[in-house]
C-alpha cells in the first residue's frame, strides 16, 4: 500500500510540475520522507534528485520539440550552474548527521525568495529585446545548481525567476531552459552524491530497490504528459499562477513542520 501510494504521489507530480520548469524535488523529498519514512540523508537527495532529473527530462525533451529554450541562456548558465552543483554536494558531504532542520530552513528561504521574484518578474512584460545581464544570470543559477545538491531538487524555483529577470526571456522559454539546466546538472550532483554515500545509506538504497526502479519509469509517462498538456492547453499567465500557488504551499508546509519542531 505504501509503494502505491508513494508511486501515485510521484506520478501526479511529475504531471503536475513539468510544465512548470520545475524538477519536483520539493514535493518528491518530503513524499520520501514523509509517505516512505526514509531519513533525510544522501539516500534520499539521490532518489529525490534521480526523480527531479526524470521530470525534467520527461518535460525537457518535448519543450525542445516544440522549440521553448535557449542554447544561449542554457551556456551562458552553466557556467555557475555546474561549480554551484559541486559546491552543494561538498556542503552536504561536510555536514555530519542529521541535517533535517537545516534542510527545511534552506528549503523555506528559497522558496519564499522564488515567490517573491516570480510576483514582481509578472508585472514586467515579456521581452526578449533588453539586454541580459550574464554575470547575475551566472550567479542566481549557480545558487540554483547549489540547492540543487543540497536541497534534492530540480531548482526550477530559482532557474525560472533568474532567466526572466537577468535572461530577458520569456516564461514558456524560461521554463524550457530551466528544464534544461536540470539536464545538465542533476546527473552530476546524483554522482557526487554516490561517492559520498556512505555504507547505511547504500544499505537503504538496495532494501528499496523495487521502489527506486519503479518511480522513474512511471514519473516520465506522467511528466511527459503533463509537459504535452501544459503546453498545448494552459496559457503562459495561468502556468505562472499555478507556479506560485504550488510555492505557497510548499512554504506553508515546511513552515508548519519548523514550528513544530521548535516549539
Amino acid at each position: 500500500m505504501t509503494i502505491a501510494l508513494v508511486l501515485l504521489g510521484s506520478a501526479s507530480i511529475g504531471f503536475l510540475f513539468a510544465p512548470l520548469g520545475l524538477g519536483g524535488g520539493l514535493l518528491f523529498a518530503p513524499l520520501l520522507h514523509y509517505g516512505a519514512g526514509w531519513e533525510i540523508d544522501g539516500a534520499l537527495l539521490i532518489v529525490s534528485l534521480g526523480l527531479s532529473g526524470t521530470v525534467a527530462y520527461g518535460s525537457g525533451l518535448r519543450h525542445r520539440k516544440e522549440g521553448y529554450y535557449s542554447d544561449l541562456r542554457l551556456k551562458e548558465g552553466l557556467l555557475g550552474a555546474v561549480p554551484g552543483a559541486i559546491l552543494g554536494v561538498v556542503i552536504v558531504a561536510s555536514l555530519s548527521g542529521s541535517f533535517d532542520v537545516l534542510f527545511k530552513t534552506l528549503s523555506l528561504i528559497f522558496v519564499s525568495w522564488a515567490i517573491i521574484k516570480t510576483l514582481r518578474s509578472r508585472s514586467k512584460k515579456d521581452s526578449t529585446e533588453e539586454n541580459p545581464s550574464t554575470i547575475p544570470l551566472r550567479i542566481g543559477v549557480g545558487i540554483g545548481g547549489m540547492l540543487s545538491s543540497v536541497l534534492a531538487i530540480g531548482a526550477g524555483a530559482i532557474y525560472v525567476p533568474v532567466l526572466r529577470a537577468y535572461g530577458s526571456l520569456p516564461s514558456r522559454i524560461a521554463i524550457g531552459t530551466s528544464l534544461h539546466f536540470m539536464m545538465c546538472v542533476i546527473p552530476l550532483s546524483i554522482i557526487a552524491h554516490l561517492l559520498a554515500l556512505e555504507q547505511g545509506q547504500w544499505d537503504v538504497l538496495e532494501s528499496n530497490i523495487l521502489l527506486i526502479l519503479m518511480l522513474p519509469f512511471v514519473v516520465m509517462i506522467a511528466a511527459n504528459i503533463g509537459a504535452r498538456v501544459g503546453i498545448a492547453k494552459i496559457s503562459e499567465q495561468r502556468i505562472m499562477q499555478v507556479f506560485v500557488a504550488i510555492l505557497f504551499v510548499i512554504g506553508i508546509r515546511y513552515a508548519v513542520d519548523l514550528t513544530e519542531r521548535l516549539f
